[in-house]
């Protein structure tokens, strides 16, 4: 049954909430046949996924959604029949008044950001009444059958397979971005916010005994790389050299292309929510950033999500990786969790996968949401 969506997506943290709406936009769109608005605030921060977008365009058509810059001033529209509002971004008056006209009333979602916490799964799917007799559901992202799943494409670890299966693939894909490591190398990818305790870790993998190239790519880590290297700027594509430790900045790529960097590295260190879910089927060890919130509110978000991944390690693998998570986003000193995480990296290594495969048996997150559609109606 094909329905129209209406997805708004305010950026607020540059690439977290588009990265994630358009990646569910397009999924509706090419697996679901859905009809699919995308609202956005900000083209400025679309382009980058999606790089032959207009960023001027107030409508465009790109693979297969139709994509709207969200004026200030808002347009009178049809109100779609499901209306999914990403991570409370507050819909226009304008719309909202249109929804209560509407003759047949349309499903409104409040897409929540992903979480481990306890409670989540109880609050999945429960409706919120406003006073003006709209009704608000709440749909939440996760990790088990009582959440909304993850966003994941249907033949994305087929596809994930066949590219690590092809080492021709993988070499044209690092040289496509000018990347030639030495063949006994552990490839690193660092997509991350800002970091007081980035110095630490850059030591210790040039202190380290294997060679390491690290592949960043352009974002706000770069300042304090910056530092690190002890230069005031480095072009796109240049490669540093520390003792074992290769450096090389990267363009920000779109999306089909972050997942083959993701796949191609043996170790990647995201951040937000989008690449932090590619990072989990890239089936490789990870090292999370989480979007600092008030009060230190993403700290009970992180440590729900580490109880949950590493209750199948053994003690030691799981204080190792604990420890690396918790010092990285404290800005802490990284050389000494670091080394004590790859004193546990076959354990670590094979645990990725295995969590990467026991997730995919999940429902995902627009499969989930088509799904809560044909439910209500």
């Amino acid at each position: 049954m094909k329905a129209s969506w209406d997805v708004f997506c305010s950026v607020v943290d540059n690439y977290g909430d588009i990265g994630v709406t358009w990646r569910l936009a397009r999924q509706l769109v090419a697996e679901h046949q859905q009809g699919v608005r995308l609202w956005v605030d900000d083209l400025r921060a679309f382009v980058p996924l999606c790089p032959e977008a207009d960023v001027n365009a107030a409508r465009q058509w790109q693979q297969g959604v139709e994509v709207c810059q969200w004026p200030e001033q808002w347009q009178p529209t049809d109100v779609a029949d499901v209306v999914v509002e990403a991570f409370a971004c507050k819909l226009p008056e304008g719309y909202l008044q249109a929804m209560k006209a509407r003759a047949t009333p349309a499903l409104w979602i409040n897409l929540e950001y992903l979480s481990a916490e306890d409670w989540v799964s109880g609050c999945h799917g429960l409706p919120s009444m406003r006073p003006d007799g709209l009704k608000r559901m709440f749909f939440f992202p996760g990790f088990d059958a009582g959440t909304g799943g993850l966003l994941r494409e249907a033949d994305v670890l087929q596809r994930r397979c066949a590219f690590e299966q092809d080492s021709q693939a993988r070499q044209a894909f690092l040289q496509g971005l000018g990347v030639f490591p030495a063949s006994n190398a552990r490839l690193v990818s660092l997509f991350a916010y800002e970091n007081t305790g980035l110095a630490s870790w850059l030591d210790a993998m040039a202190a380290g005994s294997v060679p390491t190239y690290l592949l960043v790519p352009q974002g706000r880590i770069m300042g304090d790389l910056l530092r690190w290297l002890g230069v005031d700027q480095l072009a796109l594509g240049s490669v540093e050299q520390r003792g074992a430790l290769t450096v090389q900045t990267l363009p920000f790529v779109r999306q089909e292309d972050y997942d083959h960097l993701l796949w191609s590295c043996d170790f990647n260190a995201v951040r937000g929510e989008d690449s932090f879910v590619r990072a989990q089927w890239a089936g490789r060890p990870l090292l999370w950033h989480i979007y600092e919130q008030e009060e230190d509110a993403h700290w009970v978000k992180l440590n729900a999500f580490l109880a949950l991944y590493v209750k199948d390690l053994s003690p030691a693998a799981a204080q190792a990786f604990t420890g690396m998570w918790h010092a990285w986003n404290s800005g802490g000193d990284m050389a000494q969790s670091w080394n004590l995480l790859l004193e546990h990296w076959p354990e670590i290594t094979a645990h990725a996968e295995r969590w990467c495969l026991e997730q995919s048996l999940q429902a995902d997150l627009a499969q989930a949401l088509v799904l809560f559609y044909r439910n209500w109606i």
